[in-house]
């Protein structure tokens, strides 16, 4: 009787290893989509937590949008879709109004900037946005590959530090509902609202003005500012609250500065971008270090230390991004060398670094 139910026992255990074998790659077999279907966005992870295209439509009375650019711009309705769980459209009803200072006047840009309102009535309605507010849309300013390159610039801070906005590139269709403009698709960003960064952090927004350089968190703001330099970047001041946030943890503590804004970085090679004429710097490609005087040699250090252990990450950014041409990659490749030979050569960084502290 032993050896005859011996067998029995091996089969049953044999088809159960291949039910339960078929229903793991079942349920991890990714599903692939095709042609307009891959518009489906992933609706279990946030907004910001997937790193596919979005492809999203934007419908409404555009040349009204666009053309209202003054002062006091105004909210106009619009329709949101996008290819949701289960291939279902999800629409959401918005507001949309031109925001923004450089990118907004129509002698700099063919199209402004947009701010995306999102009703909370229709906030159930789509697990992608329930919980978004107001999301900063960049559009084209002059070409899409811009667009697409300022988006890696924020890719690039990400691996710096958690304190730093999220964005994510989506594919915008424009429908002009009454028909007055043509249909146009272009690459554009959605920027993470500030409200969102500083929760993510545990922090509060600090809407101080005129405040010093040296009363923000030090560590995080030498990291910042050498990011700028790396980037060739000079669109910032803390002072002002120029392309700056700033966030604070406890009252007690000095607010940590989080940059936005990279258009006019050397680095995305804009053909509109231009450094202030008190710079007196010839190219957007002329790095300059705008930091203030810091005499703690250690502080330079670790974030030299920092950088160096990001580099490959760094340089992965734009080899691993196949929406970018071979040209432009080689030009990033020896834009990004320049850097790591001056923050690994102490004669370079005395002359680059040590500038605010001379008289």
């Amino acid at each position: 009787m032993v050896m005859l139910c011996q067998p029995s026992k091996l089969i049953i255990l044999f088809y159960c290893f291949i039910f339960y074998s078929f229903k793991i790659y079942a349920q991890t077999e990714p599903v692939k989509a095709s042609g307009e279907r891959q518009i489906i966005a992933d609706q279990n992870t946030g907004l910001f937590e997937n790193e596919d295209i979005l492809h999203i439509k934007l419908t409404g009375k555009l040349n009204e949008l666009f053309t209202d650019r003054k002062e006091n711009m105004a909210y106009h309705p619009m329709l949101l879709q996008y290819w949701g769980k289960d291939s279902n459209l999800v629409s959401i009803h918005i507001k949309a109004k031109a925001r923004g200072n450089f990118r907004r006047l129509k002698e700099n840009c063919k199209w402004p900037p947009i701010m995306l309102n999102f009703p909370k009535k229709e906030k159930s309605k789509s697990l992608l946005f329930e919980k978004q507010n107001k999301l900063k849309l960049v559009v084209p300013c002059q070409g899409d590959e811009y667009v697409i390159r300022e988006w890696l610039v924020y890719k690039l801070y990400n691996l710096l530090t958690e304190k730093s906005f999220r964005a994510r590139l989506a594919q915008v269709e424009f429908e002009d509902s009454a028909a007055q403009r043509k249909n146009e698709t272009h690459y554009c960003i959605l920027l993470e609202d500030e409200t969102a960064l500083a929760a993510r952090n545990k922090a509060s927004l600090v809407n101080k003005k005129q405040i010093l350089m040296e009363r923000t968190d030090r560590m995080e703001f030498t990291k910042m500012a050498v990011f700028q330099y790396m980037i060739s970047n000079t669109d910032w001041s803390v002072p002002y609250l120029q392309n700056i946030k700033l966030l604070a943890t406890d009252s007690t503590q000095y607010p940590y500065a989080v940059p936005y804004d990279f258009d006019h970085a050397g680095i995305v090679k804009a053909p509109y971008a231009g450094a202030a004429p008190e710079l007196e710097i010839s190219s957007i490609l002329e790095r300059i270090y705008r930091g203030y005087c810091n005499k703690l040699e250690m502080d330079f250090i670790e974030t030299f230390e920092l950088f160096n252990q990001k580099k490959n990450d760094i340089y992965q950014v734009y080899t691993n991004c196949s929406l970018l041409n071979s040209k432009y990659i080689k030009f990033v490749t020896r834009f990004l060398d320049d850097f790591y030979k001056t923050i690994n050569n102490k004669k370079s960084i005395e002359e680059v670094f040590g500038k605010p502290c001379r008289t």
